[in-house]
């Protein structure tokens, strides 16, 4: 009687499970999203009975136009109206670099200039830093030296050893009388109990971005804030894939060595990434944020780097980072050498990559050799035959995890920022890149580019078409979950 009653429970579930499904999928199918996207939910909630509708509720709801977003959205416009004067490039800036730049570049420009969120800046000077160690000897040293305020925007803060350096600088200052604001994702962070107390006692603005209610069990919880942005006084600006742990620095005990590139900034650029802090900021704390003055000050500066700043995420209604890598990629004459922690690229990007690499142009993807995920990584050498068959030459990083995400063209065009080439960054995470046009930055990129490829092997495409099926298979397996990673 037992049996019988728990089979038919068994079996009601089961039905109810699919009467779901049902509903889910036709929801699904009239959204006329991404068809790949589409078909790995569909054949997720078929194959994987009541954890297909988890997985669904968890990643797969679109919010880019519910009303969470849509706020966020008016609240950036409403920001971008109140300091407009900051945002708007002189026409004749974009006039000139067109004669210094290949025509084809100036589609970049343009491609970003139609949004008040990117304007092109030409008054920079810009340092890359490669590597977590470097960034905080430079990042530590401007914190302390910071006399009107100091705002923080981060993926990752932990009170390990690094993050409770940056915690002691920011309640010291917050107790001088410097106005310090901390926004930090609630995923991604792990800052203790004492640590938040601390801040909090010691002045310190701090706001949780989307709390949820276990962070500690979603690792992959859709619609995270992956920036990291540092401003100090309005006239020191940085940006990159660096976060606040000490997982990013290469101590002299360290097991592991960690590849990595950020960018610090002085000049007009630093308003940009101010602006899109205040956005944030705006959303995190849900209250009218104070435009002041002294948030954006005169910089002074000699050197003539353009740049434009370019953010995406769910409240933006263009992919606008995506957008200007794949035209990057084909418009490119001489060579495209791209890093990234990450290749689960959407089909436009491969498209591109393969386009370019056809057309003669000297295209090469460095990766990871061992990555942080399984699933990510298998995922990603199922996409690499194909790239390889259209002549694209594919790295492997060895001496550790390479966590840069740069990207280098023809010595004209380059960008680094916390974009991963992949579906999560693309259309789900709230991300921010630098775009730089300028010959000097380009080469230095170029250069270390070349240098980590001292650290990688090459992959062969005839030995790579022999590996195991087992390992094809995992691949197969993997890619099915792709737009879903």
């Amino acid at each position: 009687m037992l049996d019988f009653l728990t089979n038919n429970l068994w079996i009601s579930l089961l039905v109810i499970n699919y009467i779901l499904v049902i509903g889910v999928a036709f929801l699904i199918l009239i959204k006329n999203i991404n068809p790949t996207k589409t078909v790995s939910y569909i054949i997720v909630l078929i194959v994987f009975p009541f954890f297909g509708l988890i997985v669904y509720y968890l990643f797969g709801q679109e919010y880019r136009k519910d009303k969470i977003f849509n706020r966020k959205h008016i609240l950036n416009q409403k920001i971008i109206e109140n300091v407009n004067h900051h945002l708007e490039p002189e026409q004749q800036e974009i006039k000139d670099l067109k004669d210094d730049l290949l025509e084809e570049r100036i589609k970049l420009v343009k491609l970003l200039h139609s949004s008040k969120e990117a304007p092109l800046t030409t008054k920079n000077d810009l340092q890359i830093i490669r590597n977590g160690e470097n960034k905080f000897k430079l990042l530590l040293e401007d914190l302390k030296q910071a006399e009107d305020h100091i705002h923080l925007e981060y993926y990752i803060l932990r009170d390990d050893k690094i993050g409770l350096k940056i915690i002691d600088i920011l309640c010291d200052k917050a107790s001088e009388g410097v106005s310090v604001k901390l926004s930090i994702d609630d995923v991604g962070s792990s800052v203790s109990r004492k640590s938040k107390n601390r801040l909090t006692k010691s002045g310190v603005e701090w706001h949780s971005f989307m709390p949820v209610l276990f962070p500690g069990f979603t690792g992959k919880m859709n619609y995270r804030n992956h920036r990291k942005i540092a401003i100090i006084d309005g006239k020191i600006g940085y940006i990159g894939g660096i976060n606040i742990s000490d997982t990013y620095i290469n101590y002299e005990d360290s097991e592991d060595y960690w590849r990595d590139t950020h960018l610090r900034i002085i000049g007009e650029s630093v308003s940009i990434l101010q602006i899109h802090f205040l956005m944030t900021w705006e959303f995190v704390s849900r209250e009218d944020i104070e435009i002041k003055e002294n948030y954006f000050p005169d910089i002074s500066c000699d050197k003539e780097i353009a740049m434009q700043i370019a953010a995406s995420g769910p409240d933006t209604n263009w992919a606008s980072i995506m957008e200007v890598i794949f035209t990057a990629i084909v418009t490119s004459e001489k060579y495209v050498y791209l890093t990234t922690p990450y290749f689960i690229p959407n089909d436009q990007i491969i498209t591109a990559l393969q386009i370019a690499s056809k057309s003669g142009v000297d295209v090469r993807l460095l990766i990871p050799k061992e990555s942080d995920s399984w699933t990510a990584k298998h995922a990603t050498n199922s996409y690499l035959e194909s790239l390889m068959n259209a002549n694209v030459k594919i790295y492997r990083y060895c001496k550790g995890f390479i966590h840069s995400k740069t990207m280098v063209v023809d010595d004209i065009f380059s960008t680094v920022g916390t974009t991963n080439m992949d579906y999560r960054s693309f259309n789900i995470n709230f991300e921010i890149n630098a775009m730089i046009y300028n010959v000097e930055k380009s080469k230095e990129l170029k250069s270390q580019f070349l240098e980590d490829l001292e650290d990688s092997e090459i992959i062969d495409l005839e030995r790579w078409k022999n590996r195991s099926n087992a390992q094809k298979l995992s691949e197969s397996y993997c890619r099915l979950w792709a737009p879903l990673l």
